[in-house]
């Protein structure tokens, strides 16, 4: 029987990037949901935050603390600015090439809430993609597809493997080491830029587990997505559009963010998210847009390919064409508690790096493009605690018992809850709305339902109980009083 030194769930940037850190000679297993590519890494397009150099460091670390509103973890952010550099730096040196200038010095562009210009990125608008595809390419250790993961083995305050379910087959895989990297909760959600696997039931399980879930609350919507199409991940239109010169304006072409904040589209992503919805709800007859004539062609071309032509493939012709906006849910801020080596608290050998942990990093409000940073950044810290650590757990087996993981009439219940989230736990919360949707979560866990939903509805719920224990908003959580 086969026990790996460490096993990772998900194959997104924390994900790839703890294993290509990982020597060779170690037993490591990466499993994954779907194909590799379906993580919401393959589809950031803004870029990765960095410090400029060491004087930009401070400036980094105040702008993070200040998008968090006063819900960050101080040492965190410090940890992730400071060694931010060196992380990305490792990855240059490994081969990855980012945008440059003619004459090779990297290209830095400016988003949201940033006070300078410290946002790398490669192929345009596709550095999600880029840095994906590079550790994909740089991957020593095998990585098992299609792999749905339904349990976490442990016994008191160690973890020995988990069970997944594989090619119609349950069956349980051991390690001295887990490291959970299955990203955030966007299929929560009726409208999101997620990708379709990301769908909470590792949060669920984490919960089942013992874990201590975190901020669940701070859910953060991307103000500038097309969502006129049928899929529910819809096209993000990137932050660095804004940072590059894009307007949002009304189909008179008025520019009202700067009747909501002084900042107008460079505000912080949750300001411009509530503007934008609180005028769609005043003005039912009117349409937002995100207006591109500040650029032109063949640079908009050259600099945001994804979005040309994908829109393009939409029948917008860009950047003459308005797109047609509205928020949706983007990034989960709260997560599964862990320190600034990515340890779980209470347990011996787990692990939290990515989206799905909560190491406050990003507070109460992400800092934008602060995300593929923190991706680099916790992993190398997670692996070098690993490799630290003098581990020496006895082997215990577990049964290979199977469950009902969908049932029939779960796809309805699915979509309703999707609904229910955005509708009544989305950009703008109250008291009222929190107790309904908390009250239909619960009738739903009471019915015959597969495994699956119920760790949908599991997740729901927390995030619906740390809503309405925060009683006034902050950052992301916006509840009306």
């Amino acid at each position: 029987m086969q026990i790996y030194d460490v096993l990772i769930i998900g194959a997104g940037i924390a994900g790839l990037n703890a294993a290509i850190n990982l020597p060779k000679e170690k037993k490591v297993l990466i499993v994954c949901k779907e194909n590799s590519w379906d993580c919401n890494t393959f589809y950031a397009q803004g870029g990765i935050s960095v410090a400029v150099d060491k004087d930009d460091i401070k400036a980094h670390i105040e702008d993070t603390l200040s998008a968090g509103a006063g819900l960050c973890d101080k040492k965190a952010v410090e940890v992730m600015c400071s060694e931010g550099r060196d992380a990305v730096d490792l990855l240059i040196k490994k081969g990855f090439k980012f945008d440059r200038d003619e004459d090779g010095h990297l290209l830095y562009t400016k988003e949201a809430a940033h006070s300078t210009n410290r946002i790398l990125h490669a192929g345009g608008d596709a550095t999600g993609r880029e840095i994906h595809l590079f550790l994909m390419q740089n991957n020593p250790h095998p990585l098992m597809y299609k792999t749905t993961v339904v349990d976490i083995l442990k016994e008191g305050d160690t973890i020995y493997g988990v069970r997944v379910y594989h090619q119609g087959k349950f069956k349980n895989i051991y390690t001295k080491n887990l490291i959970i990297a299955s990203g955030g909760i966007g299929s929560l959600y009726e409208y999101h830029t997620n990708a379709r696997s990301i769908s909470a039931d590792m949060q669920g399980l984490a919960l089942e587990c013992g874990c201590e879930l975190r901020d669940m609350e701070m859910t953060q919507f991307h103000p500038t997505v097309f969502v006129g199409m049928q899929k529910a991940r819809k096209q993000l239109l990137s932050e660095s559009l804004r940072g590059e010169g894009a307007y949002v304006v009304n189909k008179r072409g008025e520019r009202f963010l700067f009747d909501y904040d002084k900042r107008g589209e460079l505000s912080p992503r949750d300001i411009v998210s509530r503007a934008i919805y609180d005028y769609k709800q005043k003005h039912k007859d009117d349409t937002v847009y995100l207006s591109f004539e500040n650029f032109e062609k063949e640079f908009f071309k050259h600099r945001f390919p994804t979005i040309y032509y994908n829109l393009k493939g939409l029948g917008f012709n860009l950047p003459e064409d308005r797109v047609p906006i509205s928020p949706a849910f983007h990034y989960f801020m709260g997560g599964i508690k862990c320190d600034i080596d990515a340890r779980v608290e209470n347990f011996k050998n787990l692990y939290v790096v990515g989206e799905v942990a909560s190491t406050r990093v990003h507070g109460a409000n992400r800092l934008a493009s602060n995300s593929l940073l923190e991706g680099l950044v916790f992993p190398i810290r997670a692996i070098k605690d690993i490799l630290n650590q003098e581990q020496n757990f006895p082997h215990k087996e577990f049964e290979e018992k199977e469950e009902i993981l969908f049932k029939e009439g779960d796809k309805v219940l699915k979509n309703e809850l999707r609904k229910i989230m955005w509708e009544k736990v989305g950009i703008i919360r109250s008291k009222k709305e929190l107790k309904v949707a908390l009250n239909r979560v619960d009738e739903i866990l009471l019915k015959d339902i597969g495994k699956l939903l119920r760790l949908r509805l599991l997740t729901s719920k927390e995030i619906i109980k740390s809503a309405l224990k925060r009683e006034k908003s902050l950052g992301a959580h916006y509840i009306k009083e």
